[in-house]
């Protein structure tokens, strides 16, 4: 059986007393094992981190932007052959993982760009023979933990900011799909990165553990469910790091009676199940006002009998197995608890069979769903949609607004004066204009608000730079020593 590894200063290290079992969510068979580090392990690592550092963060600009654009041209070469690891162990169709790739790649073109995102500003004679300019500097050791949902995008998401920025980077994998994270760091270790910059840690909590209060790691991104990003938060932050911990979302996509129902409709279809809502911007609640429900329900519904589910492998295949056996059940479970609390089951994906024992659900839609039942309040990351009916544009935006999560929302309307005043008035960090799922472009950053983000800082793009550095501000005078005297009072600019 195939062993993923750890990958510490360069080199690809298996030893390991734990081992985790990785599956192939389409056929339900473990296919490989993976190694779960000691803290011993995740020390050696980060000395291996700490021991690199002085050397990155003083090379050139020129020579780590040499290096990200052999990373992007290796990538882009390679992306056939990354997208087949990442079906194999996460499940996803393999459009959508090249899909996944395409979109990380996004923030290593834009780590290309670091000469000019690290450069200070200068303000020249602020008092007599007086300037001052200031600088961005690496934070020092981050560590990255990354989900299991986009296990190439979301680490690519990370380490382009940090490595450009001069800082070294232990990279945390989810344990559900590992090998993806090992294929990017020896892309970086080819491209010329130097050993030790990037190290790959396999593991689980005690892996998470060890980084979260080890001194000599400065900063943590993290990105996951609710209750672990909130848990990470503190106690990192307890320790004295910079955090950025992402946490859940229930992204919800207003319909307003002027919107076009057929373009509505193909948006609802593939925001909710792309991915098999394994995304934390797929949208879950469709929230539909005034009086075109039932049209708008239809609609999905005649399309949803096209969808085919099966193996990412396949071509003809739309939508894959969910990740492991545990949260297809899960999921489920929320299915069974919406018929219980009321709400009515239009599709119901238990009802499709499957020629395999992989770990597969077939796509559900629910109406007359209501806040208060647990498939509306609770983030269930599946092939679920719900709709819920109200009346005015008004109602729908407190509904939206009152919800614990806000990290995406999208809007459908012809109405600019809606948007517009929908635009400003919605709680959520990123939000869609007929943009079924408003991820933002590598330029900008991504990130959401209330219970979806636990600290200040957004991901990639701009954020992320202030993320992972430091200013620093340097005032400076080269005066006649002729004119120089003791003055003890406090210093003065004028």
């Amino acid at each position: 059986m195939q062993t993923i590894p750890h990958y510490i200063n360069g080199q690809r290290v298996e030893s390991s007393e734990r081992f985790g079992p990785v599956f192939n969510p389409a056929t339900g068979v473990q296919e490989k094992q993976v190694v779960l580090a000691s803290r011993a392990v995740v020390i050696d690592a980060i000395e291996s981190a700490q021991a690199a550092l002085p050397e990155w963060r003083t090379s050139t600009l020129a020579k780590r932007t040499a290096i990200f654009f052999k990373v992007r041209e290796l990538l882009a070469e390679r992306t056939s052959e990354l997208a087949a690891i990442l079906t194999s162990e996460h499940g996803k169709v393999l459009s959508d993982a090249a899909g996944e790739i395409t979109r990380g790649l996004e923030n290593i073109e834009f780590a290309t760009g670091l000469a000019h995102m690290l450069k200070g500003d200068f303000s020249q004679q602020v008092s007599h023979g007086i300037d001052v300019h200031s600088v961005r500097q690496a934070v020092g050791v981050v560590a990255c933990v990354t989900p299991f949902n986009f296990p190439a995008m979301v680490p690519l998401w990370m380490i382009g900011s940090a490595l450009a920025c001069g800082n070294t980077v232990l990279l945390k994998p989810s344990e559900k799909d590992p090998s993806s994270a090992i294929f990017i760091a020896e892309i970086f270790t080819e491209a010329g990165l130097p050993a030790g910059v990037l190290n790959v840690v396999q593991g689980d909590k005690e892996a998470v553990d060890e980084l979260l209060d080890n001194p000599a790691v400065k900063a943590i991104s993290f990105v996951g469910s609710t209750p672990i990003a909130k848990s990470i938060y503190n106690r990192a932050a307890g320790n004295g790091k910079r955090v950025q911990a992402l946490g859940g979302a229930k992204n919800h996509m207003v319909v307003l009676p002027d919107a076009d129902l057929e373009m509505a409709a193909d948006a609802a279809i593939n925001a909710a199940y792309g991915s098999a809502g394994e995304r934390c911007m797929a949208v879950s609640v469709l929230v539909v006002v005034g009086g075109i429900a039932d049209d708008l329900v239809a609609a999905i519904k005649s399309r949803m009998t096209t969808l085919r589910v099966g193996p990412g492998t396949d071509p003809t295949s739309q939508m894959g197995p969910l990740i492991t056996g545990e949260h297809r059940d899960r999921v489920a479970s929320y299915l069974a608890g919406a018929e219980a609390a009321g709400a009515t089951m239009v599709v119901d994906g238990r009802a499709q069979k499957f020629d395999s024992d992989g770990f597969f659900l077939g796509v559900s839609l629910i109406d007359h769903v209501t806040p208060g039942m647990k498939v509306y309040d609770d983030e269930i990351f599946g092939p679920v949609l719900s709709i819920v009916r109200v009346d005015t544009f008004d109602e729908a935006v407190k509904l939206v607004n009152e919800h614990e999560f806000g990290n995406g929302v999208a809007l459908f309307t012809r109405d600019g004066g809606a948007a517009r005043q929908f635009e400003f008035e919605i709680e959520a960090g990123m939000v869609g204009i007929n943009v079924p799922i408003p991820v933002p472009v590598g330029s900008f950053s991504f990130g959401g608000w209330k219970n979806s983000l636990f600290g200040d800082a957004h991901m990639y793009g701009p954020e992320s730079i202030r993320f992972y550095t430091r200013g620093k501000v340097v005032t400076t005078r080269w005066p006649d020593p002729a004119t120089s005297e003791i003055d003890l009072g406090f210093p003065q600019m004028a």
